[in-house]
């Protein structure tokens, strides 16, 4: 190292005691660090062998309910049709998933994402490859990075979280030509809010369009006749 080099790094030691400038090392190192990960989540595959699926849903629906063998029946039809299957890797909707899943082992994947949380069970039992998160933020990267199509089955406010994320970059265009499907009663009446909400004040808040992003259907037939027409299109393209 040269005398000038040897000063300069003297001179820009940051001493602990320093607080701010401590705090700025680290939200500088972090960034930096993001930086890395950004860049290295631009590489993609040329071509990938199965086409997947991420299936969102409540942890609290029970084996035996209509929402949770109607959500099995879905990943099941899909699995067989060789779509991997992608969910949080936990209980309720997204066990129903996996559990769907893992009917055609010799088709599909089963996969689990999942995150750190106090009050939930450990990866279901139907999971054949699982991946662990200490943050919602790392989890929900992966699974935009991972998935060709979201289908939302019932949910609560993580199954929200986890629709919004998907609808805001497909709005900007971060994600593209990425269904994003809406099953059953309760979401016609989230995208009508957007819609009243949004669209009607003196600035609109959105654009007319965005409000097409998420397609909702009334139940899993419906969610499986549109994976199943995006993955003949990604079929001509991935496999000529």
């Amino acid at each position: 190292m040269s005398k000038k080099e040897s000063t300069k790094t003297k001179a820009d030691a940051v001493s602990l005691a320093d607080e701010e400038g401590v705090k700025q090392v680290l939200m500088n190192s972090v960034l930096g660090l993001w930086d890395v990960v950004n860049n290295l989540t631009r590489l993609k595959p040329s071509k990938r062998d199965h086409y997947r699926v991420t299936i969102f849903g409540s942890a609290r629906a029970k084996a035996g309910t209509f929402g949770y063998e109607e959500t099995k029946r879905a990943a099941a039809a899909l699995a067989k049709m060789g779509c991997d299957i992608i969910t949080g890797g936990g209980p309720g909707l997204m066990q129903a998933a996996n559990e769907g899943a893992a009917t055609a082992p010799e088709r599909a994947q089963s996969v689990g994402i999942r995150v750190d949380l106090p009050f939930e069970q450990e990866v279901n039992a139907f999971v054949a490859q699982a991946f662990e998160h200490r943050t919602f933020f790392t989890r929900l990267h992966q699974f935009v990075l991972a998935s060709d199509a979201f289908i939302v089955a019932p949910g609560g406010i993580g199954t929200v979280l986890e629709t919004m994320m998907i609808w805001q970059l497909l709005q900007v265009h971060h994600l593209e030509n990425t269904p994003l499907i809406l099953v059953g009663k309760m979401w016609p009446g989230l995208i009508e809010w957007a819609r009243s909400s949004m669209l009607s004040a003196d600035v609109p808040l959105a654009n007319a369009e965005d409000m097409t992003i998420p397609r909702c259907v009334p139940n899993a037939d419906g969610a499986i006749a549109l994976i199943r027409e995006h993955h003949q299109v990604w079929l001509s393209k991935n496999h000529r």
